[in-house]
């Protein structure tokens, strides 16, 4: 019970964030990017949940436990035969194919296939980095399969970008 009241103070700041400043703001720049722009603080949220997660109680402890190193050498799971790692590449890249999809409709469909593909690394390298803080591990397989998963993504977006694009106008004309 006390480990779900951490997660309920973590989604009560994100609850607040948006309503009080992200909505105020979007909601005036029209209901498609309001859509788009709401679906990606959504999803940014589900993926702050799945990696680093609680936030806001643990940041008093950050420094209370030993750093643990980003492991660097890539897919090292494999040749060990280490837990379920099929799953986990699996898992990685299905969680950044949202990004490599909404990254571009945020940046008013101008964002290119490498500028996303950065993006979506920052985004991925950040998690990386700051999860050993929050007692969790960090792998580079891990930033690696992110990364691949946006631009997976990405490719998802200019695949259906015709029915995005017809979708996000007829938001723009009710």
């Amino acid at each position: 019970m006390k480990y779900l009241i951490k997660y309920f103070i973590d989604f009560t700041v994100l609850v607040f964030l948006y309503a009080f400043i992200f909505f105020r703001k979007w909601k005036t720049q029209g209901r498609d990017n309001l859509l788009v722009k709401t679906l990606m603080y959504a999803y940014l949220s589900l993926v702050l949940y799945f990696t680093m997660m609680p936030v806001v109680t643990s940041i008093p402890f950050m420094l209370n436990h030993p750093y643990k190193p980003m492991n660097l050498v890539p897919f090292i799971d494999v040749s060990l035969g280490r837990g379920d790692f099929f799953r986990q590449v699996f898992l990685n890249i299905i969680m950044t194919l949202p990004f490599g999809f909404l990254f571009p409709l945020t940046q008013n469909k101008r964002a290119k296939f490498g500028i996303t593909v950065f993006f979506c690394f920052l985004m991925s390298l950040g998690i990386e980095l700051l999860q050993p803080f929050f007692d969790r591990s960090s792998d580079i397989t891990d930033l690696i399969t992110n990364v691949s998963g946006g631009a997976l993504g990405y490719g998802l977006y200019a695949i259906f970008k015709p029915v995005t694009f017809w979708i996000l106008e007829h938001l723009k004309t009710r």
